[in-house]
C-alpha cells in the first residue's frame, strides 16, 4: 500500500483532487537554504505529496516540485535545530516522507540527486538508530505511550524498509510490538485528541509498512487500534467541527485526521469512521487547516487519504451517545450529534491511564527505566468539559507548560491543587499510590442517564490530610448536570470549587449564575454550601507547545468562578448546571442524601453512605435517577422503595434500570 503506492481498488476522485491540490500548494514558496529556527516537519510532505501525484497522474510538474523540496531537505546538515537535532520529530517526519519519495520516484531523479537523497537517508537513519539504542530506558526510545516514540520509529522503519536496513526495521518492529501490547485495550489516549491525531497515524503507517514489507499483520494485536476510533469519536463536540480538549490541546480545532479515519474504517469496517473521513476531508477541511495550531496540519495528509481511502467501505453518521473508557476513566455523554446538542466529558485516572501507570511502575522497579513520559497529561482527574448549543460552556485550559489543578474545573484544598504540580511533567517521580479513579459508572443509552464518581483525594499533598474528595457527576437525559462534591480531612480546611468559562459568569437576582458563550448559555445553581464565598477571577495560561519552535506561544484566558467554604473538616458542594432553555433546578428535601430536581428529571445521591431518604423514596443506593413516567435507574443499590412499594431488594449492589 504505502511502499508500492497502491491504494485499495475503486474510484477516488475526491482524494485524487486533494492529492493534486496538495502537490501544488507550495509552488509559490522558496525552499529554505539554511535551517530555520522553527520545525521543518513540513518539508517531508512537501516532497512526498507531489511525488505520489506524479506516480498517479504522470505530470512532470509534480516531479519537478518534489525534486525542489528533496534538494532543500538534503542540503541541510541536520534535521531539527532548536531541539534535539537529528534525534526527534523533525528527523522522524523527514525520514518517513523522503524515504517514501525515494521509493516512489527515485528512478526518475537525476543520478546526482538520487544518490544524494539516498546518502542523506542513510546518514539520518543511522543517527536516529544510534540515538534510539543509546537512549533506551530514558527518552522516546522507550516511551511507549507517547507520540515521539511512534513517529521516530515509524520514520526509522520507513527508511529501513526502503534502504534494506534490517537492523533499523527490526528495532522499530520490536518497539511497535511492545507499544501495541501496552496501549490500553479501550482505545483511549492520555495525551488527548490533538496528540492522538498527530501520533496515532504513525502507528497505522508502521502497521501498513510491516504488513507490506514482511507479511506480518499486527492490526489486531493488543486491541488499541481496533477501538481507538471510538475514543476519538466520543471526544468530538456536537456538530463535529470541534474537539474536547482534555490534555495538551493547542486549540479546539486540531482534532481531525481524515486519513486515519479512512484507514481505521477500512481495516475494521467502521462506517462511522468512513463518514468522519468524508466530513473531515470535505466540509471541515479548510477550517481545520486554517484554525488548527498543529503543524504541519491536516492538508499534508493528502498522500495518506489517497492511499488509505477504500471506496467499498459503507459510511454512516454516528448515533451512539454514551461511552466509558475505563483505562483513562473517561465518561462521555451527549444528547445527540447535532450542533445544538449537549455533551459532557468527565475523567479521572492515574497519570497516563491505569495500564501505563502500572506498567511503567514495573519498568521503573525491574529495569530502572523511565518509560512513562506524560508531559501532555494534566492534573485534571475529576474535571469535566461541557459543550451545549454549539459553544463551550465549562472549559478546559488547553495547552500549558506549568500544569495546575487550578486551571481546571476542580477543587482546591486550602488553596492548593494537586501535590507536585505547577510543572510540565506533572506526574514524574510521584508515588505510585497517588492515583485517581472512577467508580460507580452508569451508562443508559436507552434513556440517556450517565453517572460516575471520581475519587481524587490521593492527588493532594499528604500534609493536607485529605481523607476523601469524591466528585459525583450525573448527566440527565435532557443534558443537565448535577455535581456532588464530598470532602473530608484530618484538620479543618478551606474547600474551593472551581468553574472555568470563556467569559465571566453573571450573577442573577435569584442567587444563581449565568454562563454565556456566543448565543449559548447555562444556569449554574449551587445549593451547598449555603454560605459559600463566591468570587470571579481571570486566569491566564501561557504555553509554548513545541521546543522545536521556541518562539511559538499559546495564550488562553480563563474566567474562574470560585466558591469557597468556611474552614471545616468536611466540605460539601451540591451544584446544578442547566442549559438556559431548560427548567431551573430545585433542591430536593432529603432526610438522608442529597437531591436536585429539574421537574421532569430528579437526581438523588448518596455516594458514600448509600442511604437516600426523601418523602417518597427510600433507597440503599449510591444514586436514584428518576424521570416522569419512566422507570427509575439506580447505582450500587440493594434496595429501592418508592411511594411505599418495594421495587428492588437484592443482596448485591445493582446498577441499572429497575423494572
Amino acid at each position: 500500500m504505502l511502499l508500492s503506492a497502491t491504494p485499495p481498488p475503486g474510484p477516488r476522485p475526491a482524494q485524487e483532487t486533494r492529492l493534486y491540490e496538495e502537490a501544488a500548494r507550495h509552488r509559490g514558496l522558496t525552499p529554505p537554504r539554511t535551517h530555520p529556527l522553527a520545525s521543518i516537519t513540513w518539508l517531508g510532505p512537501a516532497a512526498s505529496n507531489p511525488a505520489l501525484a506524479y506516480r498517479v497522474g504522470g505530470d512532470p510538474a509534480h516531479l519537478a516540485e518534489s525534486r525542489r523540496w528533496i534538494e532543500a531537505a538534503v542540503r541541510l546538515p541536520h534535521w531539527g535545530k532548536a531541539h534535539m537535532p537529528d534525534h526527534d520529530l523533525d528527523a522522524g517526519w523527514l525520514l518517513h516522507h523522503l524515504a517514501l519519495t525515494y521509493k516512489w520516484i527515485g528512478d526518475e531523479l537525476p543520478d546526482g540527486v538520487r544518490a544524494l537523497l539516498r546518502y542523506k537517508l542513510l546518514l539520518q537513519g543511522r543517527r536516529m538508530y544510534e540515538y534510539a539504542v543509546a537512549s533506551e530506558g530514558s527518552w522516546w526510545s522507550s516511551s511507549y505511550w507517547q507520540n515521539h516514540n511512534w513517529i521516530c520509529y515509524a520514520g526509522l522503519a520507513t527508511a529501513g524498509y526502503v534502504l534494506g536496513k534490517e537492523e533499523w526495521t527490526e528495532r522499530a518492529k520490536d518497539n511497535l510490538g511492545t507499544v501495541l501490547d501496552l496501549m490500553p485495550e479501550d482505545g483511549s489516549h492520555a495525551e488527548g485528541v490533538v496528540y492522538w491525531r498527530y501520533g496515532v497515524p504513525f502507528l497505522a503507517i508502521h502497521l501498513d509498512l510491516l504488513k507490506e514489507a514482511e507479511g506480518i499483520d499486527w492490526w489486531d494485536r493488543g486491541g488499541f487500534m481496533s477501538r481507538t476510533f471510538r475514543y476519538r469519536l466520543h471526544q468530538t463536540a456536537p456538530g463535529f467541527a470541534f474537539n474536547v480538549d482534555h490534555g495538551d490541546c493547542h486549540d479546539r480545532r486540531s482534532g481531525h485526521s481524515a486519513a486515519l479515519y479512512y484507514r481505521l474504517g477500512a481495516q475494521y469496517g467502521i462506517p462511522e469512521a468512513q463518514w468522519m473521513g468524508d466530513l473531515a476531508s470535505g466540509e471541515l477541511l479548510w477550517q481545520e487547516a486554517a484554525e488548527s495550531g498543529v503543524r504541519p496540519g491536516i492538508l499534508p495528509e493528502a498522500y495518506l487519504e489517497y492511499l488509505w481511502y477504500d471506496p467499498s467501505v459503507r459510511a454512516a453518521r454516528p448515533t451512539e451517545t454514551r461511552a466509558f473508557f475505563p483505562d483513562l476513566g473517561l465518561l462521555a455523554a451527549r444528547t445527540g450529534w447535532d450542533e445544538d446538542a449537549t455533551l459532557v466529558s468527565f475523567k479521572a485516572s492515574p497519570g497516563g491511564g491505569h495500564r501505563a501507570w502500572e506498567t511503567a511502575g514495573t519498568h521503573r522497579v525491574e529495569r530502572g527505566w523511565e518509560t512513562l513520559n506524560q508531559g501532555h497529561h494534566h492534573p485534571d482527574s475529576g474535571s469535566f468539559v461541557l459543550v451545549s448549543q454549539g459553544e463551550f460552556l465549562a472549559v478546559d485550559e488547553g495547552y500549558s507548560n506549568r500544569k495546575r489543578a487550578a486551571h481546571h474545573n476542580l477543587l482546591l484544598v486550602d488553596g492548593q491543587g494537586y501535590a507536585d504540580e505547577d510543572r510540565y511533567h506533572v506526574y514524574r517521580d510521584i508515588p505510585f499510590e497517588r492515583q485517581a479513579r472512577q467508580r460507580d459508572v452508569l451508562l443508559s443509552p436507552d434513556c440517556g442517564w450517565a453517572h460516575a464518581t471520581a475519587e481524587i483525594a490521593a492527588m493532594y499533598d499528604p500534609a493536607l490530610g485529605v481523607r476523601r474528595l469524591d466528585r459525583t457527576l450525573v448527566f440527565t437525559p435532557s443534558g443537565r448536570l448535577v455535581l456532588l462534591d464530598l470532602a473530608e480531612a484530618d484538620a479543618a480546611r478551606e474547600w474551593t470549587f472551581l468553574l472555568q468559562t470563556d467569559r465571566p459568569t453573571e450573577a442573577l437576582p435569584d442567587g444563581s449564575r449565568l454562563i454565556r458563550s456566543g448565543t449559548a448559555s447555562a444556569r449554574v445553581r449551587q445549593f451547598a454550601p449555603s454560605d459559600g464565598r463566591i468570587v470571579c477571577e481571570v486566569t491566564e495560561v501561557v504555553a509554548n507547545p513545541t521546543s522545536s519552535t521556541p518562539g511559538l506561544s499559546l495564550n488562553r484566558t480563563l474566567h474562574t468562578l470560585r466558591s469557597a467554604t468556611s474552614r471545616s473538616t468536611e466540605g460539601l458542594f451540591l451544584t446544578a448546571i442547566a442549559p438556559e432553555a431548560g427548567a431551573d433546578a430545585e433542591q430536593v428535601p432529603c432526610a438522608e442524601g442529597n437531591g436536585v430536581t429539574f421537574g421532569a428529571e430528579t437526581v438523588l445521591l448518596s455516594p458514600v453512605t448509600r442511604r437516600i431518604r426523601t418523602g417518597d423514596v427510600h433507597a440503599d443506593a449510591a444514586a436514584v435517577l428518576l424521570t416522569s413516567g419512566g422507570a427509575p435507574y439506580v447505582v450500587a443499590a440493594t434496595r429501592l422503595e418508592r411511594n411505599g412499594t418495594v421495587l428492588l431488594d437484592v443482596p448485591e449492589p445493582y446498577t441499572g434500570k429497575v423494572g
